[in-house]
């Protein structure tokens, strides 16, 4: 299976994310202690939980809107679009990111995974509402996914293994991969990509 790089990117982002927070608890935990005669100040460090499930679920909401608003924007008659012949079609895309979502969804939460048939040939509004149904999904699948067993194997694609930890990060690196697609899409017809769009006065 091909990694990608953006896979990469998320790791780096949640080890990231790791040390900062570690930096910014330092300080507190070694804060001189007050004088019997100083009136007494208690210093409550904030704990962030699930931070590696906690990210890609917030990911889902953010991601889940940009993603949806650019199936909506590609024009219906573009939905047949390839940058060239041995390349996918948009439609084909906007398919890959409906059955992904709900693939990695599905085996991360251990449910069963919606039973959806598509192609790439499916009209615009049968796509872009598989891709809104995708995100509900993974909305409703991740709620009760924490960290408590990131290191648990799944079988993920075939019969290769991988740790849930990795796949929720491989997760958050689909959307990297998937919104990136369709921004380039967008910009090869003449469309700036939700996330380009001037905020609106």
């Amino acid at each position: 299976m091909r990694v990608h790089a953006s896979f990469f990117v998320a790791v780096t982002m949640l080890m990231g994310a790791g040390v900062t927070f570690a930096q910014q608890a330092a300080p507190a935990a070694s804060a001189p202690q007050a004088s019997p005669t100083e009136p007494k100040t208690v210093v409550m460090l904030v704990t962030v939980e699930n931070p590696v499930s906690g990210f890609v679920k917030a990911g889902v909401v953010r991601y889940g809107k940009n993603m949806i608003s650019a199936a909506e924007a590609m024009p219906a008659e573009k939905y047949g679009f390839k940058p060239s012949p041995e390349m996918n079609s948009y439609g084909h895309l906007m398919m890959h990111i409906a059955q992904t979502n709900n693939t990695f969804c599905a085996k991360i939460s251990g449910q069963a995974a919606p039973d959806v048939k598509l192609a790439e040939t499916d009209p615009k509004d049968k796509l872009v509402a598989a891709i809104k149904d995708s995100f509900a999904y993974c909305a409703a699948a991740l709620e009760k996914v924490d960290d408590s067993k990131l290191g648990e194997q799944i079988v993920l694609f075939g019969n290769r293994p991988i740790s849930r930890g990795g796949a929720l990060v491989a997760l958050g690196g689909s959307w990297t991969d998937h919104y990136a697609a369709q921004a380039i899409y967008l910009r090869l017809n003449g469309i700036l990509p939700p996330t380009a769009q001037p905020e609106k006065k």
